[in-house]
């Protein structure tokens, strides 16, 4: 297989399909006949749990944020305060929610504050983000290779799983960006490990974050000398967002 063929969807074996439940990237379908399996077969439960551990050192990189104080007493207060109690709030607004003026002055106000809605997006249109994470299950027929690589857009890097195929001694796996039919863009070689993390390029940053193909070659032990791929493709998929 070489970088100008197809790079469509593979089909893996139950690993795979462990690790892409964990991940959360199976259609609903998909995801619904896991989740059976995971009750009733026991073999197919390990692999999922075992996804689960292998693929957490990629959380690693990203701190847990603590949310306001505020946001729990909100939700509680919408969610449990007693029907006294909103019953006295509404009586103490009383003057205030039976003032016409007062609503003819809120109308004016949810007027201007429409018009404003509408017109600001057409004046200055949205720029479009992108999405903050995008994921592939990387392999290929007649390949033993497979990654499964996780595209954080916030902190520019790729976050890979080895799930299977070794490389040959003295040859490295390098991964590439591809975008349509321009030569490949190489993101550098790929640690040796379970998990690894590569910095993209700057250059490839936004095309990686529109969703390119990721495609995985061997290469000679370092990469390639040419900047282009000189080895097989031995895994490739297409980012998808989350």
């Amino acid at each position: 297989m070489t970088l100008a063929e197809d790079t469509g969807p593979e089909r893996g074996g139950d690993d795979l399909l462990a690790a892409e439940y964990v991940l959360g990237v199976l259609s609903a379908d998909e995801r619904q006949i896991a989740s059976r399996r995971i009750d009733a077969e026991t073999e197919f439960a390990g692999l999922v749990d075992g996804w689960e551990v292998n693929l957490s050192p990629l959380a690693t990189a990203y701190p847990e944020i603590e949310p306001p104080a505020s946001v729990k007493a909100a939700i509680d207060s919408r969610l449990f305060a007693s029907p006294a109690t909103v019953t006295a709030a509404a009586q103490s607004r009383g003057g205030l929610w039976s003032s016409l003026a007062f609503w003819r002055g809120l109308a004016a106000v949810a007027v201007a504050a429409l018009a404003i809605y509408i017109a600001v997006p057409i004046l200055n249109p949205p720029v479009e983000q992108p999405q903050a994470r995008l994921v592939a299950s990387l392999a290929a027929d007649g390949s033993d290779v497979k990654y499964l690589a996780v595209y954080d857009a916030t902190h520019h890097e790729v976050g890979l799983s080895h799930v299977s195929g070794e490389r040959a001694a003295g040859k490295d796996f390098e991964l590439w960006m591809i975008e349509g039919k321009n030569p490949p863009v190489s993101m550098g070689v790929i640690p040796t490990g379970t998990t690894a993390h590569i910095i993209v390029p700057p250059a490839a940053q936004q095309k990686l974050a529109q969703g390119a193909v990721l495609a995985v070659s061997l290469e000679p032990a370092g990469g390639s000398p040419t900047g282009q791929p000189t080895g097989p493709v031995v895994a490739a998929g297409d980012l998808k967002s989350i």
